[in-house]
């Protein structure tokens, strides 16, 4: 390998690795699927050795390029540690924070909060990736993350901030039009908003005593705004976040003995914050606005 060694040949190797396609790997990395494709046939070409196998379905990676992976990753993992170390030595609260939280959160929840941040922070621009999948802030992809489920790497701070309650909702046009279900079994003759791939609402209903199938829900998707926006539109009784349906007076309550179980809310950060005072003021500020907000 030259001197002249280019350090994004790496990243678009550990992406195309992660993703499994030149695809995923430029939309991880803001880039295209030919760049992408260059980097990866340059480093072949640099390395002397065959990466991935192109098939119909993506990128095959080859023993080889698994074996350099983990050399790659340790190579990313300290190139990231120095640029947050150096990042971190901002004399000021100025600079670009970037947070990252599920659709729900970051259409609904966060705006709010972050109106209210602009006041007391406002020489701190916010960059807010909306993104169910959990984002790797190892990678510097966020400097923030709020997140359903807790994270487990050494190097973060986490801290649970919250829960977030859950009802069973649909919308008046739609009770008017089915009647109101008065018991959990009353849910077998409804019309039902579900999940698609998710299958967390399917065991929910199992775990009720309800003999549920796929084929018992009416409308099933896996984005949580298309699904907020179907129970909103009368097609179904749906699962819905309790500060998403207090945003809309038409939505109604019911079923209460259904207890779903809350989600809670990890607040999750480099343990660089302590260096970073623009982050530790944004990941502050979130922590005891969001939990009011709630």
């Amino acid at each position: 390998m030259n001197n002249d060694f280019d350090w994004r040949l790496v990243r678009s190797f550990l992406a195309a690795l992660d993703q499994g396609s030149l695809l995923g790997a430029a939309r991880i990395l803001s880039s295209t699927q030919p760049t992408i494709g260059r980097h990866i046939a340059e480093l072949e070409t640099q390395l002397g050795v065959l990466l991935f196998e192109r098939t119909g379905r993506g990128l095959l990676p080859t023993p080889t390029a698994l074996q350099l992976a983990s050399a790659a990753r340790a190579m990313d993992s300290a190139a990231n540690q120095l640029s947050r170390s150096v990042s971190g030595l901002e004399p000021d609260l100025s600079g670009t924070v970037r947070i990252t939280a599920s659709q729900p959160v970051a259409c609904y929840l966060l705006p709010p909060i972050l109106a209210q941040m602009r006041q007391a922070l406002p020489d701190v621009q916010v960059e807010l990736v909306a993104s169910n999948a959990v984002s790797n802030l190892l990678r510097r992809e966020a400097d923030i993350a709020l997140r359903m489920v807790q994270p487990d790497q050494a190097s973060l701070v986490v801290k649970r901030i919250a829960k977030i309650t859950l009802g069973t909702y649909a919308h008046r046009d739609y009770l008017r039009r089915r009647g109101t279900p008065r018991q959990v079994q009353d849910l077998l003759a409804h019309e039902l908003v579900g999940s698609d791939r998710d299958e967390a609402i399917l065991r929910g209903m199992t775990g009720f005593g309800l003999p549920v199938t796929r084929a018992s829900f009416a409308f099933r998707c896996d984005d949580l705004i298309a699904y907020w926006q179907a129970v909103r539109a009368g097609l179904g009784i749906g699962f819905i976040a309790d500060y998403l349906a207090a945003t809309d007076r038409d939505i109604v309550a019911i079923l209460p003995a259904i207890q779903v179980p809350p989600i809670p809310i990890w607040l999750t950060v480099h343990r660089e914050i302590r260096t970073s005072r623009r982050i530790r003021a944004v990941y502050d500020f979130i922590a005891q606005a969001l939990p009011r907000a709630l």
